[in-house]
C-alpha cells in the first residue's frame, strides 16, 4: 500500500504548515502562508489615549476587539495598520486620542478605536474614554469622563474613562473590554481600568490599560496604570514624581498630570506633566495546515511505471 491512504501508487508526500502567530508592531503588510486559507484568531488594539500637563485625567486605553475564523487566500498580502499613542497636551487642549488600529481583511475587516484623551475638564470619548481632571470648576457635565466604546461594538470594545467631582484628583482613563475608570473621593487620584487578558500569543498578556489620574496637589498620590499597558498618573508636584506613558504596542493609557496650589497655576517649581497614550498591536494567528495532494500528475504515473516503483 502507497501514501495517501491509497493502495496503488508511490508515496505522495503532504504538504505541512506550521501554526504560526504573528504579532504586527507597525503599519505594513501581512502576508499570509502558502497553505493558509482562514486564520484561527486575530486580536486588534488601538492606540492608547494620551493626557495633559497639569491637573488631568488619565487617558483610555485604546479599543481592544477580536474575531476568529476569517476567511483569506494564501499567499496573500493584506494591509494592517496599527495606531498610534496620543500626545500629550498643554492645558486648556484635551490629550490626544490615540490612533485606530484596522485589519483590513475583505471577508472581516476590524477597526479598533483610539484610546479617548485624559482632560482636566471633560474626558474624550474613544475605544475606552478618557478621565477627568481634577481642576475642573463650571460647565455643564464638565466632571465627566469620556464615553468608551465609541463607536459602538459588539461586544463591547472598551469603557467610559472616570468621572470627578470639584476638587478630588484626575480620574483614571477606562481599560478596554474589561473595566471603566474609576473616581475617589479625595484628591489622591484613581488607578486606570483594567485591561483585558488574550492568550493568542501561547501565553497570557494582558492588552488595553486605562492610563491613572494624576493627583490633586501637593501630598496627593497619582493613580496606578491599568493591568494592560497604564501608564501611572503624576504623583504630586511635592514629590516630582513624572507620569509614566502607556507601554509601547499594548494600547495603554498615558498617566495624568497632577495639579498643584495655589490657584490661579504658575509654571511649576517641580513636575505636573501628564504622558502619552501607548501605541496598538495587531496579533495574527494562522492555523497548522497538513494537506494530502492527493492525485498524480500522468508524468509521474508514468514515470514511476517505467521505472518499476509503481505499486498494484
Amino acid at each position: 500500500m502507497a501514501g495517501n491512504g491509497g493502495i496503488i501508487g508511490v508515496v505522495n508526500d503532504p504538504n505541512i504548515q506550521a501554526e504560526k502567530v504573528t504579532q504586527v508592531t507597525a503599519d505594513g503588510t501581512f502576508t499570509t502562508g502558502a497553505l493558509t486559507t482562514n486564520l484561527t484568531e486575530i486580536l486588534v488594539v488601538g492606540g492608547g489615549g494620551g493626557s495633559v500637563n497639569c491637573g488631568s485625567g488619565g487617558g483610555g486605553a485604546g479599543g481592544y476587539r477580536t474575531a476568529t475564523c476569517i476567511s483569506v487566500c494564501a499567499s496573500t498580502g493584506y494591509p494592517i495598520t496599527v495606531g498610534a499613542g496620543g500626545s500629550v497636551a498643554a492645558r486648556p487642549s484635551g490629550g490626544g486620542a490615540g490612533g485606530n488600529s484596522v485589519a483590513a481583511f475583505p471577508s472581516n475587516p476590524i477597526t479598533s478605536t483610539g484610546g479617548g484623551g485624559g482632560n482636566y475638564t471633560i474626558g474624550s470619548s474613544g475605544g475606552s474614554g478618557g478621565g477627568t481632571g481634577a481642576s475642573c470648576f463650571a460647565g455643564p457635565g464638565c466632571n465627566a469622563g469620556g464615553a468608551g466604546n465609541t463607536p459602538s461594538t459588539s461586544p463591547p470594545q472598551g469603557n467610559d474613562g472616570g468621572s470627578v467631582q470639584i476638587d478630588q484628583g484626575g480620574q483614571s482613563g477606562g481599560g478596554g473590554a474589561t473595566s471603566a475608570g474609576a473616581h475617589v473621593n479625595s484628591g489622591n487620584a484613581s488607578a486606570g481600568g483594567s485591561g483585558t487578558a488574550s492568550c493568542i500569543t501561547g501565553s497570557p498578556v494582558t492588552y488595553a490599560g486605562g492610563g491613572g489620574g494624576g493627583g490633586r496637589g501637593q501630598g496627593h498620590h497619582g493613580g496606578l496604570g491599568g493591568p494592560g499597558g497604564g501608564g501611572c498618573g503624576n504623583n504630586s508636584p511635592s514629590v516630582n514624581t513624572d507620569a509614566i506613558s502607556g507601554t509601547v504596542n499594548t494600547g495603554g493609557g498615558g498617566g495624568g498630570g497632577s495639579a498643584g496650589h495655589p490657584s490661579p497655576y504658575p509654571a511649576p517649581t517641580k513636575s505636573r506633566t501628564g504622558a502619552s497614550g501607548g501605541s496598538g498591536i495587531v496579533v495574527i494567528k494562522e492555523p497548522a495546515v497538513k494537506s494530502a495532494p492527493g492525485v498524480w500528475q500522468m508524468n509521474t504515473v508514468y514515470e514511476n511505471v517505467k521505472d518499476g516503483n509503481w505499486t498494484n
